[in-house]
């Protein structure tokens, strides 16, 4: 039998409905091939605004999509995965972070390919990184799927399901690690007497324009010499890098990944 939807969402959360509005304002998705449910009538308001069908019945949307998106939080997993075990369903997409494709597998018996997804926040404007386990998907069909679905939220590389801790250190969390970055540097510009709004504008731009101008240089230029390019000898940001490599800056950030990486593979067990 022929299902209904394209797309089934269980769990009307943030980045269910950034997932959701990416595929529907790239054009990769109708909203009419689009099923979601979540127990909270509330939270699925904005999906009817996009012209999705809701309900409140995870069965109901198990059982009437080609690919299932579980959404939930990692602790509603069992719950949820009560609610649809006799479900009819194959394909099934995780953004549930610690919960791996054999804990899917055993819950759920029936998903016989499960992918496996980190995205991260930017995801909802468009700009985000997405990176996937697709080893279950074997088809240019699905293939074809996930590369739409995923390149309608910002970049995207598929991986093993081994490194999805590592991802959670560097993308996953690494939109936070930015944000405090830009912070840091525009209180430092209000100490040396910027206002509030010159320094916003200066940081943000100046993250902003590195990080294009790395992706833009990175296959011809390694990062060490597009660091140089700024660095001139006895020059003001010579005494910045120096001030950072003195603090110790690249072990600081190498503890914090470590730290978030710790922490993912701990709810994992």
């Amino acid at each position: 039998m022929k299902k209904q939807f394209k797309l089934g969402v269980i769990g009307a959360g943030f980045m269910a409905y950034a997932i959701v509005k990416g595929a529907i304002e790239s054009d990769f998705l109708r909203s009419n091939k689009i099923f979601v449910s979540d127990c909270n009538k509330e939270q699925l308001e904005k999906f009817k605004d996009y012209g999705c069908f809701t309900t409140t019945d995870n069965r109901r949307v198990a059982s009437n999509c080609d690919y299932l998106l579980i959404a939930v939080k990692p602790q509603q997993f069992l719950s949820v995965s009560e609610q649809i075990k006799d479900c009819e369903f194959s394909n099934v997409i995780s953004i549930m972070a610690g919960i791996d494709k054999n804990k899917i597998r055993t819950a759920l018996p029936q998903a016989k390919k499960i992918c496996r997804v980190m995205p991260n926040l930017p995801c909802s404007i468009g700009s985000g990184m997405v990176a996937a386990d697709v080893s279950d998907f074997k088809t240019q069909d699905d293939l074809q799927f996930f590369a739409g679905l995923f390149d309608s939220l910002g970049s995207y590389i598929f991986t093993e399901e081994s490194k999805m801790h590592a991802v959670t250190g560097i993308s996953g969390s690494g939109p936070a690690y930015v944000f405090l970055f830009i912070k840091s540097l525009i209180e430092a510009g209000k100490k040396q007497g910027l206002t509030e709004e010159e320094a916003c504008v200066l940081a943000a731009q100046t993250v902003a324009g590195g990080v294009d101008m790395y992706i833009h240089e990175k296959d011809e230029t390694d990062i060490d010499t597009l660091i140089q390019r700024v660095c001139s000898k006895g020059g003001t940001t010579e005494q910045a890098m120096l001030s950072f490599e003195k603090d110790g800056f690249c072990e600081v950030v190498d503890r914090a990944v470590s730290a978030c990486v710790a922490r993912s593979e701990e709810l994992a067990k």
